[in-house]
């Protein structure tokens, strides 16, 4: 696979979802219809996503879309619409975390994530994209806390509260 594209001309309010899987495209269109729906407790927010479909991403790892939008700094989750998103009946999106850990930890808590390491990864609704990043951009949840919430339904994954 090539070097993916960096991604430009995204507002730093909008999630990030991209598309990694072309084999349904009404999966898709479903996944895209569910993700831009107003969202909030009354619907009173405007959905503000940022869609790449574009066939370059076809197949992309996680490992690969990471290390293509980790070059954004204000991203701090990305969500992946793979083979298991558009085989799924909720079409749970992969959210991935962009942060990396910082060289100067201190050698404890360095130790601690050796032998705990948090979650990197966890299946969410496209309807519960943006909670997820509201809540991250302004820290009011962790990344780990969203993880632990999806690993708490039996299906693993995080829907809208």
């Amino acid at each position: 696979m090539s070097v993916l594209p960096e991604i430009v001309g995204r507002d730093d309010f909008a999630a990030l979802i991209i598309r990694t899987d072309y084999d349904n495209e009404a999966a898709w269109r479903a996944v895209v219809a569910e993700a831009t729906r107003p969202w909030g407790p009354d619907g009173e927010f405007e959905a503000r996503v940022h869609v790449v479909d574009d066939p370059v991403w076809a197949g992309a790892t996680p490992e690969a879309v990471l290390a293509a939008v980790r070059r954004d700094e204000e991203l701090c989750v990305v969500f992946v619409a793979d083979g298991a998103t558009m085989q799924s009946v909720h079409h749970a999106l992969l959210a991935l975390d962009i942060a990396t850990e910082d060289e100067d930890l201190d050698p404890v808590y360095y130790q601690e994530l050796i032998d705990s390491p948090p979650a990197r990864e966890f299946r969410t609704t496209p309807a519960a994209v943006h909670d997820v990043l509201a809540n991250l951009s302004i820290a009011n949840l962790d990344f780990e806390d969203f993880a632990e919430a999806a690993l708490a339904d039996p299906e693993g994954v995080l829907r809208p509260v």
